[in-house]
Order: C-alpha cells, then structure tokens, then sequence
C-alpha cells in the first residue's frame, strides 16, 4: 500500500510539472531562508560556549544609583578580580582584563603590529584556550612576562616551541619574556587577542587603579564546584566599601552574569541587565518562522488550487472502499515527498549562496554536514513543514462527497474559499510587516550616516600616538602641518568617535550637596576644536596664547545644564586634584554610540599624556595626498613603528554594525517574503480561474473583452491584500516604535513608509494576479465551455 502511495504521488508530481516546480521552489526557498538564519543563530548561541568550566565562569558588573538615575556598566575596578580571590571563599579563581590595544613588537629583524590585553595570572586557567606552550600557572606571574599566539609566535620566531623564552621588544620601550603560546583564538570567542601581558604589569603602569573610585577593566571569576552564584551576589553586593567609605550621594553595587550570556545580554536598563544582541536573534528566529510559514500556506494554497484536478480521483478511490485516513496518509505523503525534493533544493541554494551570506553577516559560517545533530533538525524541519504544508489539502479533498463529485463539475461552498483566502490574508500581513520592518531599519542606519554629529567625520584620520610620536609630538605636528592636503593635526586620550572614560568627581560652586554627577572626560592637545570642527557656543578653544590653560577646561551644553550654570564662562571647576575654570562651552556633538542620549563632558588640556591618537584633518579629495605623506614623515620620526590609521566615519559605522547587518538581512527577507506570497496569491487566481471557467467563456461569448474579463478576475484579490495591510500596518507600527525606543536618537515613522509598503505589495500582486488573469481571459471560449460542459 505504501509503495503503491509512493507511485501515485511521484506520476501526480511528474504529471503536473510546473505546478510541482512551484511549489518545491515556494518551499525550497522558505527552507534555505530558515536554514541560512538557523546557521546564523546557531553561531551567535555558540560565543563563548566552548569553554570547559563554562558554567563557573561569571563576569562582574556594576550596578550605580546616582543623581536620580540607576546605571549599569561592567567597567570594574582594577584590583578587584585578586581581593574577590583573597576574601570570597567561592571564589577558585580570578582575572582582570584590560585592552593593550594594539602595540608594535620586535624581535630580530621582524617587526609588526599585535593587539592584545593585559589580565591576571588566573586567566588561563579559568578560560578555555589552550596553551601550546608553557602553562598557565607561570604564563602572566611577572610584570616582563608576555603570552602569544600560535600566529604571533610564528611570525617572530618561526614556531610556538621556539617562542618560550625568548624576548621581545615591546612598542621600542621595554623588553618582555615569552612564557606561553596559546592556540589561535577561535571565532566564536569574544575576547579576541594576539598577546597578553601580566596584571603586574597593569598595576605598575597604572597607578590610578589603588584608587577604588576608579573603574575601568573588566572583572571575571570562576565559583568553586558546587557553589551557589545567587549567594556570592549577595556576598559581593557591598564588596567595595570595605576599601572605600560610602557615599550617599552615590551608591554602587556589584552583580554576577554568568559569562556565556555576555555576548547575547549585554545591554542595561535601571541597573539591570535586560536584552542587547539576544533581540536580534529573537527576531531573525520570528522572521524565520514567518518565512516558512508563509511558503506552507503558499503550498496550501497551490494544492487547492488544482483540488479540481484530484476531485474525481478521491471519489473513485471512496467508491471502492478508501478510507478518509488513509487518502489524509496519502496526501500527506505526497506533500512529504514534495518537501523532501524542497530540502534537496534549499541545502543546493544554501551551499551556493553560504560564502556571500557569510561575508554579509560578518561571520565564517558553514553547513555543519559532520554533526548528526544537524540532520536530525533538518528532518524534523522537513517532516514539519510537510505536515504543515500539506494537512489543509489532505483534510479539504479527504472530505469530498464522491457523489457530488461524481455528478458532475465540482463547486465548492464558501467556507473553503473564505478559509484560502484568510491564509493570503496572514501571509500579506506577515510580508507587510516585514517589509515595513526593513525600510524603518534601512531609514535608521542612514539617520546614523546623515545625522549631524556635532564634528566632522568626514576626511578625518586616527593615527595611534605611540613610539617617537610621544616625545617628538610637537615636531610631528609642525612638519604634518606643512604636508599638501593637511588642514589641522591634533591630540586625544582616546578618539571623539568612542569617549567612555567618565568621572564623579567634578565639582563646581552651586553644586547641590549629596549629588553625584557623572561626566564623561577627555584629554586633548591644542588645535582640538579646531580638527574636529567642533562649535564654540562661548568662551574660546585652548590657545597657546594663554599659558593658564594647563588649568583651564572646556564642557558642553550638557554639562552646563548639568551644572546649572547660567553663565559658565570663569567659573571654577575642580577635577579630582586639578583646580581650573571654564574657558569655552562646546555645542553638543555625539561621542558614543546614537544608543545613547549625549553626556555631560568635560576636556582639559594635556599635550604630554602617555598614550592617545593624532587626529588629522585633511583637505576634501587630497586624502591620498596626505596620507602618502604622513607615511614618509611617520618612517622619519618613528622608524620602528608600522605606519597605521583609522578614517573616523568606518570607526563611527563599526558602532553600528549590528543594525546594519540585521538591517541587510530584513531586506533580503521582505523581498523573499514578498516572492512567496505571490506565488500563494498566484495559487488562489489559478484556483478561481478553473472554478469560473464555463463564466469566463460565457461573458467572452455574450462581448466582453479581455480588459474586462481581467478586472473581473482581478478585483476580488485586491481585497486579501487591503485587509493584511489593515492588520499589518499597525503591527508593524508597534514592532518597529519598540525597536526605535532603543536609540536614544532615532528617525521619525512617517506616513510614507506605509504608503511605499503598499504601493510594493499592491503593485507586484497585481501584476502576479494580472498574469493570470490574462491568460485566463485569452482562452478560446469554445474550450471553456466544452471544458464545462
């Protein structure tokens, strides 16, 4: 019996070619949407999840209620992770972890650029990456000692057995000792690193790090086996005033997360940790199902369509004493087997379009073709859609009457029609939304790239300070200044694209008693304002024309609202120990991330800070120019250094570049989404076209011509389409407002969004029904009747 289903399904499959070709493509190219963005879900789940002690493994954060407002941050302080260690029993081990950010290495006649952290001497025991060489007790336990990678250690030495012991120059400073060779890190890790430097070293060059008001590094430890996480967070909550006294101004908490839900649980709300990457994932997993249920109700529809077809069939095989179930098994097994050519079609396109998706989404994905795990999905993935895809079929001709059916043509009630078109009516909602989806994040990301920061981005050059550039600044400068194509050179603690240092500790006169507030701080050289283009609202830049400046300082609009200054100009400031004055108020201008609302900021002057990026600002169109000679001039000032730099608008997009690769794969999955469902509206034409067959060659006997029997077939599909953009529109409305709400800066929903979604959705329809249409309107009548007849 089975067999002889199998047969009967695979002639009704080779009969009916292009109607089998259809739906194996609708279904096909549901399943590669689903397959593709189960691979990319896949890989997000699985950062950070190769570790061995991995659900040991916490970060610590912080929790800080100020100025009416509760934060969170996982900045930490920098002696934290070795008291934690000292003072909780749970705690087996801990790490510091700070970013070196990239530094130049030499060793023999070999010289590059590494980037790399520092972190405690704990870290390789507690993380997973495996050591090739010396072991993790001894890698970080002295200030000089330094581990590297397999690829770092084969660039300078040859191999990894050769690297243990020897030294190496690092940034033409100090020498360090190579104690450890660690294995490339894979992918899917989040910290990413050619070297690591011991946490001694950290301390010894930072000296700012006994001060437990300060934050910076992050903070990681391993709870002993057994040990109960909820307890240690209780345990740690107040940890930091047993090294500082309490202010009421400002209380700070600490919290455990565990580590493998840092990448996906990163942002904060109130203090707490509430979404981040995770939203993304959840919606790509949604539009996933959407796709695919869009393709079965797009099978659904196929199959009515040629029911007509089959009608005559299930009423012979009733007739002879088939049961309903086994014409539901047979049906069913035919939608199963269309499925499974589907798959067969959808893995051929994925394995074909993996490399450009892969390079799309910024990630090495493959088809994990070894792993049992992954057949097992895609055979209930197949096994699930078939039954989707094929049970209205199954159960709409397994109920057919076989003396209606054999009487004569078959007619079908309302119900079934109002039910054919309830699914166009879902699967143009769930479109709709999608496309609506995609231009409200294509219109974002381009509110990022158009918006006025407040600085100019474009023709603006990072180059890391580092080497001969620290001490022959000046000379730098002066001779950068002369270079064709270079308008302004100047200096910056870290760059304007990210500024994530702040500071509770400014104080001003007026200032209320028992308040905090936070500001966000920069250091800079002179001619700063003037590099980034930035507007002077009042007072005046720094200048070397005033020698006080040393003491002076520069805020925003922000942070003289903050302050509650009506007139900001000469009053006092105390920053920390610095005592000074305001000499100019900066218009507000981003320097993070449009997630978040801009800070209050406050930039002194400082030209001999260890560390920083020169900001070059070039002339439009003489970019090259300028950069060919700012490479000569960087070889004759700091020869043993690589020239390096960063154009300041791809710093500023990398902020983003979550929202831009989602924003791509929404686009590609409305227009998918929009494929399919034509192919269901086409479905449903096709079915009213053959159940009007004998109408359509009457009305073309009595005079009517083509155009009219067009509009007459064309009308009544119009309307699935109106109801789903009455239902679609205001989901979509309310998707999308809540998506916004995560920018503190966003673009506006406006009218026309909706009216560009309609006009798509009612333009392709259209012309996907109007084919059908026509071709139903050219048929020779004389065949439509004796078709009826």
């Amino acid at each position: 019996m089975f067999t002889n289903y199998l047969k009967i399904a695979w002639r009704n499959i080779i009969r009916n070619k292009s109607f089998s070709a259809i739906n194996i493509l609708g279904l096909a190219a549901g399943l590669a949407c689903s397959l593709l963005i189960m691979l990319w879900v896949q890989d997000e789940r699985g950062v950070d999840a190769f570790h061995t002690n991995g659900d040991r493994l916490y970060q610590v954060y912080e929790r800080s209620t100020f100025d009416g407002k509760t934060e969170g941050m996982y900045n930490t302080q920098g002696l934290l992770a070795q008291e934690l260690k000292n003072v909780i029993p749970e705690v087996e081990y801990a790490s510091g972890l700070e970013s070196n950010g990239t530094a130049t290495f030499e060793a023999g006649d070999r010289i590059g650029k590494m980037t790399g952290s520092f972190a405690g001497e704990d870290f390789f025991s507690m993380f997973t990456y495996p050591l090739l060489e010396g072991t993790a007790q001894t890698a970080l336990n002295t200030p000089e000692a330094v581990a590297i990678s397999r690829k770092m250690a084969e660039q300078f030495f040859g191999s990894a057995a050769k690297a243990v012991g020897q030294p190496i120059r690092f940034e033409n400073k100090l020498n360090l000792t190579v104690t450890a060779v660690f294995d490339n890190l894979p992918v899917n890790s989040t910290h990413q690193f050619d070297f690591v430097r011991s946490w001694k070293a950290f301390v010894q060059e930072n000296v700012w790090v006994h001060n437990w008001s300060n934050t910076s590094p992050a903070t990681y430890v391993q709870l002993r086996a057994g040990a109960d996480a909820a307890k240690v967070s209780t345990k740690i909550k107040d940890f930091i005033y047993r090294y500082k006294g309490k202010q009421p101004e400002m209380v700070v908490e600490l919290d455990l997360q565990p580590f493998r839900e840092r990448y996906l649980h990163s942002a904060f709300e109130n203090g707490t940790i509430s979404g981040g990457r995770i939203e993304y994932v959840r919606m790509l997993s949604v539009v996933a199902v959407f796709i695919l249920l869009i393709a079965c109700i797009n099978f659904m529809n196929l199959a009515t369509a040629r029911s007509a077809k089959r009608a005559k069939e299930v009423g012979v095989r009733k007739v002879v004493g088939a049961q309903r179930s086994a014409l539901i098994g047979q049906f069913v097994g035919e939608a199963l087997m269309l499925t499974f050519f589907a798959v067969l079609v959808s893995l051929f396109v994925v394995v074909c379009i993996l490399p450009a998706f892969s390079q799309l989404t910024g990630k090495q994905l493959s088809l994990p073709v070894g792993q049992p795990f992954f057949w097992l999905a895609l055979t209930g993935l197949m096994i699930v859609t078939g039954f989707v895809a094929g049970s209205y079929p199954a159960v709409f001709l397994s109920s057919l009457k076989p003396a209606r059916v054999l009487k004569g043509s078959l007619k079908f009630g309302q119900g079934p029609a109002i039910f054919r078109k309830s699914l166009v009516v879902l699967q143009f909602t769930l479109t709709i939304v999608l496309l609506i989806g995609m231009i409200v994040m294509y219109r974002q990301m381009d509110y990022f790239r158009s918006r006025n920061l407040g600085y100019d981005r474009e023709n603006l050059l990072y180059i890391p300070l580092e080497g001969n550039l620290l001490q022959q600044f000046d000379l730098f400068r002066e001779e950068a200044g002369r270079l064709p194509g270079i308008l302004s050179v100047s200096r910056m603690r870290n760059s304007p694209t990210v500024i994530g240092h702040h500071s509770n500790g400014i104080e001003w006169p007026g200032k209320p008693d028992g308040v905090a507030v936070s500001f966000a701080d920069a250091v800079v050289g002179y001619d700063f304002v003037k590099t980034l283009n930035l507007q002077v609202k009042a007072g005046r830049d720094f200048s070397r024309a005033y020698g006080a400046d040393s003491s002076g300082f520069l805020v925003n609009e922000s942070a003289v609202k903050k302050m509650g200054l009506a007139d900001p100009i000469g009053q006092p400031v105390t920053w920390g120990n610095r005592k000074g004055s305001i000499i100019g108020v900066l218009k507000d201008f981003h320097f993070n991330s449009m997630h978040q609302a801009i800070e209050p900021l406050i930039v002194r002057l400082d030209e001999n800070f260890k560390w920083g990026t020169v900001l070059v600002r070039t002339a439009a169109g003489k970019t090259q120019e300028a950069l060919t000679g700012l490479e000569k001039l960087s070889k004759t000032i700091n020869p043993k250094f690589p020239f390096t730099y960063q154009f300041s608008d791809l710093e500023y997009n990398r902020l983003y570049k979550s929202e831009a690769v989602v924003s791509k794969l929404a686009g590609v999955f409305a227009f998918l989404a929009i494929f399919i469902s034509c192919l269901g509206l086409f479905g449903l034409a096709m079915f009213t076209a053959e159940q009007r067959t004998k109408e359509i060659g009457v009305r073309k006997v009595m005079g009517a011509s083509v155009p009219d029997i067009i509009r007459l077939l064309s009308k009544d599909f119009l309307k699935p389409v109106v109801i789903a953009m009455l239902i679609g529109f205001p989901l979509a409305w309310y998707t999308m407002y809540r998506w916004l709400q995560g920018f503190a800066y966003q673009t506006d929903m406006v009218w026309w969004v909706f009216g560009l979604a309609a006009f798509v959705t009612v333009s392709i329809a259209t012309l996907t029904v109007s084919m059908q249409s026509l071709r139903a309107a050219l048929t020779n009548p004389v065949k439509s009747l004796k078709a009826e007849s």
